[in-house]
């Protein structure tokens, strides 16, 4: 990687070329190809987990281990969500209900995988378990439900508590103990027992994973930012499907001092960067394009989200692995009271000198969007925070007026550029 010149090339939209990106591909090939490989091999088991699941525990136990969350936003980021819903909605789910869960149980009705077409394998890999956790939303368990029908295997759920103010530590142990309950049952399914010392080598791992990603997150709080959010969700990838291995260190490493150079030259995803913004909410992931050469156009930089923060769990400590993953897995964003996000987002806003924030009113993701009971209204009255509400949806592109939100954020844009 070139850090002394750095990268020149731009793509149609006059957007500097990330160096970094054919690494992360190659590591998201290796990643579906290995899983392809290990469910022809009776030797190697499979587990599937809900995204912020403990993934730990599942590879200390040696599951390989897939995501259907990060299906679900393949399938709203190649824009094939809509084809596929209604497949599931035919089975009796509401189209009100997640656009991850009917598009990925469409998707297996249609026999059809984004993974087909981008690495010539047959699809998803088939399952030994399946394991999720409550800690986002109950949809996941309903989801997980389906297959466990389908496949005929063991379905193991984690349900901590919900809408925490203060974690106390009568939370952190019901959250231990349904991570006992649940390894016991992994023990069985895997044949083996858990061997505390990888376990504590794979915390270790997820551990140093999440402070270069928090690392690389905080850089765009210099001015000009060096990526923006619509970079972050991209490169998020390997914290999500590959935490706990080495490899993602590997390649946070390599994307951090890209990231650190591009400061140090001042060298911004928004070369004329005027206004930032701070993004609420999930990704409309079949528009990721659209809305970020929007921005760009406007001289924009949308420079920190909840979203791409969620998957910072850099208080895993390999020291205390029990306290520390019940607490990681339960104080999520998504998880807490308005009073804490309100404080949370106060302070991003502080940090990374935010002039407005967008909520994204997810359709399908009520759990995920925090504008429905006067959050904005209180940040603009008790901190004024100026902001603006988008309605669109995270995978169902039938929910997304492009007109509509590029009419509204323009307004918002020049609004913040005239106070």
């Amino acid at each position: 990687m070139q850090t002394e010149g750095l990268s020149k090339a731009k793509d149609s939209a006059g957007r500097i070329a990330i160096e970094s990106a054919p690494a992360l591909r190659k590591l998201l090939a290796e990643y579906y190809l290995d899983l392809h490989e290990a469910q022809k091999d009776p030797k190697r088991k499979i587990a599937w987990v809900s995204s912020v699941g403990p993934v730990e525990l599942l590879r200390a136990y040696g599951f390989e281990v897939y995501f259907p969350e990060n299906h679900g936003a393949l399938l709203g980021a190649t824009r094939n969500s809509a084809r596929y819903i209604p497949k599931a909605v035919a089975q009796g789910y509401s189209p009100d209900i997640c656009s991850y869960l009917t598009a990925d149980i469409g998707a297996h009705l249609s026999g059809k995988s984004p993974l087909q077409d981008a690495y010539g394998i047959e699809g998803v890999p088939r399952p030994d378990v399946l394991v999720y956790s409550t800690n986002q939303c109950r949809d996941v368990g309903d989801w997980w439900a389906y297959y466990a029908r389908e496949y005929k295997v063991p379905l193991l759920g984690i349900h901590p508590p919900h809408l925490l103010d203060e974690i106390e530590d009568r939370h952190l142990q019901m959250v231990h103990g349904e991570h006992e309950r649940v390894s016991q049952e992994l023990k069985k399914i895997s044949g083996r027992s858990l061997d505390q010392g990888h376990l504590k080598e794979i915390v270790e791992l997820s551990r140093q994973a999440s402070i270069l990603w928090r690392e690389i997150l905080n850089l765009a709080s210099n001015r000009p930012s060096p990526h923006t959010f619509f970079d972050a969700v991209i490169h998020m990838a390997p914290i999500v499907v590959l935490r706990g291995k080495q490899e993602t260190i590997d390649y946070y490493n390599l994307l951090k001092a890209e990231m650190t150079a591009r400061v140090e030259k001042k060298v911004g995803a928004v070369p004329k960067e005027r206004l930032r913004i701070y993004w609420e909410g999930m990704p409309i992931w079949g528009a990721l394009r659209e809305l970020s050469t929007l921005f760009f156009d406007l001289n924009t930089a949308v420079v920190a989200s909840t979203y791409c923060n969620t998957w910072a769990f850099d208080k895993l400590d390999p020291a205390n692995i029990d306290e520390s993953m019940a607490r990681v897995y339960t104080e999520l964003f998504i998880n807490r009271t308005d009073s804490i996000k309100m404080d949370i987002l106060r302070k991003l806003v502080d940090d990374f000198s935010i002039d407005g924030v967008v909520f994204h009113d997810c359709k399908t993701c009520p759990n995920n969007s925090n504008c429905r009971y006067g959050m904005p209204d209180r940040l603009l009255d008790e901190y004024g925070i100026a902001n603006v509400t988008i309605g669109a949806d995270v995978s169902d592109l039938r929910l997304y007026s492009p007109d509509q939100v590029r009419t509204t954020l323009e307004g918002f844009i020049e609004q913040l550029s005239e106070s």
